[in-house]
Protein backbone atom coordinates (compact mmCIF):
# COMPACT_ATOMS: atom_id res chain seq x y z
CA UNK A 1 0.00 0.00 0.00
CA UNK A 2 1.23 3.49 -0.87
CA UNK A 3 -0.07 6.54 0.98
CA UNK A 4 0.28 9.66 -1.16
CA UNK A 5 -0.30 13.30 -0.20
CA UNK A 6 -1.87 14.53 -3.43
CA UNK A 7 -1.38 18.21 -4.26
CA UNK A 8 -4.10 20.44 -5.67
CA UNK A 9 -4.43 20.22 -9.47
CA UNK A 10 -3.18 16.65 -9.89
CA UNK A 11 -5.30 14.02 -11.67
CA UNK A 12 -5.68 10.59 -10.02
CA UNK A 13 -4.36 8.68 -13.03
CA UNK A 14 -0.96 7.83 -14.48
CA UNK A 15 -1.41 9.04 -18.06
CA UNK A 16 -2.70 12.02 -19.98
CA UNK A 17 -1.52 15.47 -20.87
CA UNK A 18 -2.30 17.12 -17.53
CA UNK A 19 -0.25 16.80 -14.35
CA UNK A 20 -0.96 13.38 -12.89
CA UNK A 21 0.34 10.72 -10.52
CA UNK A 22 3.26 9.84 -12.83
CA UNK A 23 4.81 13.22 -11.94
CA UNK A 24 5.13 12.01 -8.31
CA UNK A 25 5.05 8.22 -8.09
CA UNK A 26 7.64 6.04 -9.83
CA UNK A 27 6.55 2.67 -8.40
CA UNK A 28 5.18 0.23 -10.99
CA UNK A 29 1.86 -1.65 -10.83
CA UNK A 30 0.25 0.45 -8.09
CA UNK A 31 -3.12 2.00 -8.84
CA UNK A 32 -5.43 4.39 -6.95
CA UNK A 33 -7.97 2.82 -4.61
CA UNK A 34 -10.73 5.36 -5.09
CA UNK A 35 -10.42 8.88 -6.41
CA UNK A 36 -9.73 12.37 -5.21
CA UNK A 37 -10.85 15.23 -7.44
CA UNK A 38 -8.25 17.31 -9.25
CA UNK A 39 -9.13 20.29 -7.06
CA UNK A 40 -8.92 18.32 -3.79
CA UNK A 41 -5.81 17.54 -1.77
CA UNK A 42 -4.54 15.02 0.71
CA UNK A 43 -4.56 11.28 1.23
CA UNK A 44 -4.79 9.00 -1.77
CA UNK A 45 -4.22 5.27 -1.35
CA UNK A 46 -2.59 3.22 -4.09
CA UNK A 47 -2.29 -0.56 -4.10
CA UNK A 48 -1.11 -3.44 -6.25
CA UNK A 49 -3.81 -5.70 -4.77
CA UNK A 50 -7.06 -5.69 -6.81
CA UNK A 51 -9.14 -7.23 -4.02
CA UNK A 52 -7.94 -4.62 -1.51
CA UNK A 53 -8.52 -1.86 -4.07
CA UNK A 54 -12.15 -3.02 -4.36
CA UNK A 55 -12.61 -3.15 -0.57
CA UNK A 56 -11.31 0.40 -0.18
CA UNK A 57 -13.20 2.00 -3.04
CA UNK A 58 -16.56 0.18 -3.23
CA UNK A 59 -19.36 1.92 -1.26
CA UNK A 60 -20.77 -1.36 0.08
CA UNK A 61 -17.79 -1.68 2.45
CA UNK A 62 -18.64 1.63 4.23
CA UNK A 63 -14.98 2.66 4.55
CA UNK A 64 -14.99 5.91 6.55
CA UNK A 65 -13.17 8.85 4.96
CA UNK A 66 -12.21 11.98 6.91
CA UNK A 67 -11.94 15.42 5.33
CA UNK A 68 -10.92 18.88 6.47
CA UNK A 69 -13.13 21.34 4.65
CA UNK A 70 -12.53 25.07 4.46
CA UNK A 71 -15.82 26.77 3.68
CA UNK A 72 -16.98 30.25 2.86
CA UNK A 73 -18.65 31.91 5.84
CA UNK A 74 -18.90 31.16 9.57
CA UNK A 75 -20.32 27.65 9.85
CA UNK A 76 -23.39 27.41 12.07
CA UNK A 77 -24.38 24.67 14.48
CA UNK A 78 -27.54 24.22 12.41
CA UNK A 79 -25.44 23.38 9.34
CA UNK A 80 -23.49 20.81 11.37
CA UNK A 81 -26.75 19.23 12.58
CA UNK A 82 -28.00 19.01 8.97
CA UNK A 83 -24.77 17.33 7.82
CA UNK A 84 -25.09 14.81 10.67
CA UNK A 85 -28.67 13.97 9.64
CA UNK A 86 -27.92 13.49 5.93
CA UNK A 87 -28.41 15.88 3.04
CA UNK A 88 -30.76 15.49 0.10
CA UNK A 89 -28.78 15.94 -3.11
CA UNK A 90 -29.87 15.53 -6.75
CA UNK A 91 -28.87 11.86 -6.62
CA UNK A 92 -30.60 11.14 -3.31
CA UNK A 93 -30.17 11.37 0.44
CA UNK A 94 -26.65 11.02 1.78
CA UNK A 95 -25.96 8.82 4.75
CA UNK A 96 -25.56 10.81 7.96
CA UNK A 97 -22.06 12.25 8.30
CA UNK A 98 -20.00 12.91 11.39
CA UNK A 99 -19.33 16.63 11.37
CA UNK A 100 -17.84 19.21 13.69
CA UNK A 101 -16.43 22.71 13.52
CA UNK A 102 -12.64 22.77 13.89
CA UNK A 103 -9.85 25.34 13.79
CA UNK A 104 -7.51 25.60 10.85
CA UNK A 105 -4.81 23.00 11.54
CA UNK A 106 -1.37 24.37 12.36
CA UNK A 107 0.29 21.69 10.18
CA UNK A 108 -1.49 22.79 7.02
CA UNK A 109 0.66 23.49 3.96
CA UNK A 110 0.10 26.49 1.68
CA UNK A 111 -2.03 25.72 -1.34
CA UNK A 112 -0.80 26.62 -4.78
CA UNK A 113 -2.67 28.51 -6.08
CA UNK A 114 -4.06 29.99 -2.86
CA UNK A 115 -7.82 29.97 -2.30
CA UNK A 116 -9.66 33.17 -3.14
CA UNK A 117 -10.04 35.55 -0.22
CA UNK A 118 -12.84 38.04 0.15
CA UNK A 119 -12.38 40.99 2.43
CA UNK A 120 -15.85 40.88 3.95
CA UNK A 121 -16.52 37.13 3.95
CA UNK A 122 -14.76 35.02 6.59
CA UNK A 123 -13.94 31.33 6.18
CA UNK A 124 -14.20 28.48 8.65
CA UNK A 125 -13.26 24.80 8.87
CA UNK A 126 -15.26 21.60 9.28
CA UNK A 127 -14.08 18.06 9.91
CA UNK A 128 -16.40 15.77 7.97
CA UNK A 129 -16.47 11.95 8.04
CA UNK A 130 -18.49 10.08 5.42
CA UNK A 131 -18.79 6.45 4.34
CA UNK A 132 -20.11 7.06 0.83
CA UNK A 133 -18.29 8.36 -2.18
CA UNK A 134 -20.83 10.06 -4.39
CA UNK A 135 -19.34 12.35 -7.04
CA UNK A 136 -18.06 15.54 -5.37
CA UNK A 137 -20.18 14.63 -2.35
CA UNK A 138 -18.44 16.74 0.31
CA UNK A 139 -18.54 19.84 -1.88
CA UNK A 140 -22.21 19.32 -2.69
CA UNK A 141 -23.09 18.67 0.96
CA UNK A 142 -21.39 21.83 2.23
CA UNK A 143 -23.02 23.92 -0.50
CA UNK A 144 -26.44 22.41 0.31
CA UNK A 145 -26.21 23.71 3.89
CA UNK A 146 -25.15 27.17 2.70
CA UNK A 147 -21.37 26.99 3.05
CA UNK A 148 -19.54 26.43 -0.27
CA UNK A 149 -16.27 24.50 -0.10
CA UNK A 150 -13.15 26.53 -0.78
CA UNK A 151 -10.58 23.87 0.09
CA UNK A 152 -10.92 20.13 0.60
CA UNK A 153 -8.24 17.92 2.19
CA UNK A 154 -8.69 14.19 2.85
CA UNK A 155 -6.80 13.17 5.98
CA UNK A 156 -7.88 9.57 6.56
CA UNK A 157 -9.38 6.50 4.86
CA UNK A 158 -10.30 3.76 7.32
CA UNK A 159 -7.20 3.15 9.45
CA UNK A 160 -4.81 4.84 6.96
CA UNK A 161 -3.87 8.40 7.94
CA UNK A 162 -2.12 11.19 6.09
CA UNK A 163 0.01 11.83 9.16
CA UNK A 164 3.17 13.77 8.40
CA UNK A 165 3.54 12.77 4.74
CA UNK A 166 4.73 15.90 2.97
CA UNK A 167 2.80 17.35 0.04
CA UNK A 168 3.65 15.50 -3.20
CA UNK A 169 5.36 12.66 -1.30
CA UNK A 170 4.36 9.06 -0.60
CA UNK A 171 5.26 6.34 1.83
CA UNK A 172 4.55 2.65 2.19
CA UNK A 173 1.90 1.84 4.77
Amino acid sequence: MLLFNKPFGILCQFSGEEKNLSNYIDVKNFYPAGRLDKDSEGLLLLTDDGKLQHQISHPKFDKEKTYLVQVEGEVTNQAIIQLCQGITLKDGLTKPAKAKIVKQPDWLWDRNPPIRKRKNIPTSWIELKITEGKNRQVRRMSAAVGFPTLRLIRTQIGAWKLGDIQLGQYQYG
